[in-house]
């Protein structure tokens, strides 16, 4: 059984309820799309959290678009002014040990492709045509995937699992490569209307999907917010929007 996380967001409180479901299974490793960090008061937290508590279990790290944006100084591609002014707070506070962390640890391309199982699984924040930036969609996949058997990506905050076909020589499986795209949502700011924590379970072996959803202390997280980024942070972690 793997685990498949993205968009923690500085969200500790979101975490260690979502580490803490974890434990109710037989976790091989876990998968991390990226966004540790910003839109939470917590950055520096969630980092010394993954670093220590999943150490023996990651199988990969990925940056996401906001490690990207804070690692490199480049703001330029947010879609409100708030976003950026957020992220610069956040560039502000992050720790020494934190940024050692997401520096040396933790994969800049923001894409990685692995075997396990026998599958050829392709990890990574947003899509083919935009790694940081834009997300597979179930209408869109944004790219082209038929080297692989399964495709995990982050981003967008909307949970999703579909399969897609490709055109294949292989006439035992009816000239078809099925490709199963999967979006753990987000652990840390949800925005399928659902506040609770949210990621993925996925085992290989049925090639079965397990979309988790976990409650946790929404007022909590909620009341860590000191006033110095735009309070749509705050606000949106109760309603999951």
């Amino acid at each position: 059984m793997y685990a498949v996380v993205s968009d923690i967001h500085g969200n500790l409180t979101a975490l260690k309820a979502v580490t803490e479901d974890m434990k109710k299974f037989d976790i091989t490793g876990i998968i991390c799309l990226g966004d540790l960090i910003d839109y939470g008061m917590q950055s520096n937290e969630v980092v010394e959290f993954v670093k220590v508590e999943w150490s023996d279990k990651l199988i990969c790290s990925l940056w996401g678009n906001h490690e990207n944006a804070i690692l490199t100084s480049d703001f330029n591609h947010f879609s409100s002014e708030r976003g950026v002014q957020c992220a610069k707070y956040t560039a502000s506070v992050l720790s020494g040990e934190a940024m050692d962390y997401l520096e040396k640890t933790m994969i800049h391309e923001g894409i990685c492709e692995f075997l396990e199982s026998g599958y050829k699984i392709l990890a990574l924040h947003g899509s083919l045509n935009n790694i940081f930036w834009k997300s597979v969609e179930p209408e869109d996949v944004k790219g082209d995937y038929r080297n692989y058997d399964i495709v995990l990506s982050g981003h967008s905050h909307y949970s999703h699992i579909f399969t897609k076909f490709y055109a294949s020589d292989n006439h035992e499986k009816r000239n078809k490569h099925s490709v199963l795209f999967i979006n753990p949502g987000s652990v840390g700011q949800p925005r399928n209307h659902n506040p609770f924590a949210q990621y993925a379970l996925i085992d290989l072996k049925s090639r079965s999907v397990s979309l988790r959803a976990v409650e946790y202390d929404v007022e909590k997280a909620m009341s860590l917010y000191n006033g110095c980024v735009d309070d749509f942070y705050r606000i949106r972690l109760k309603n999951g929007v």
